[in-house]
């Protein structure tokens, strides 16, 4: 079953991003080739975006692909497909990745069962923070200056082959 997806590379070092285009490659079997633009928000760094299309869990694959280099900062979609959720992956170099579920408008969707974990593991007082970390609020606020700087940037679009 095919999914679909983006990936917004919202940082890199220029020499970083043929490396980004090797591992998005691997993944979708297919090469690709990215339009990379000024990243308004960090001096000498590089951004782009591309649509993608494959097997469900291909956006988990591109995460993990770009994961290798630390101090990228990206976001990977994955859109629902029948029986499987949708997700976002987000990595930002001084939290990490981070991935949650996605509904179909793009809100994070938290589980019964991480709700009752948090729950049953969590003081009151630790509950607030417990949630934010489940909402990914640390990366999207890491990553909020980088998604307005890409405003109007041009978005490559990918196909598997196959």
């Amino acid at each position: 079953m095919n999914a679909r997806g983006v990936v917004f590379v919202h940082s890199s070092p220029t020499a970083v991003c043929p490396h980004v285009e090797w591992a998005i490659s691997g993944v979708l079997g297919t090469k690709v080739s990215l339009h990379w633009s000024t990243q308004a928000a960090v001096q000498g760094q590089l951004r782009a975006e591309c649509t993608w299309s494959g097997p469900a869990g291909s956006g988990g694959a591109i995460a993990g692909a770009l994961r290798a280099w630390s101090m990228l900062r990206f976001e990977v979609t994955e859109e629902p497909t029948p029986g499987v959720d949708g997700v976002r992956y987000c990595h930002v170099p001084t939290l990490g990745l981070w991935s949650g579920r996605a509904s179909a408008n793009g809100d994070i969707v938290i589980g019964e069962d991480q709700l009752r974990t948090i729950l049953a593991s969590s003081t009151p007082a630790q509950l607030p923070s417990r949630m934010h970390d489940l909402l990914g609020t640390a990366w999207d606020e890491a990553l909020e200056p980088f998604r307005h700087a890409g405003d109007g940037a041009p978005i490559t679009w990918l196909h598997q082959v196959g």
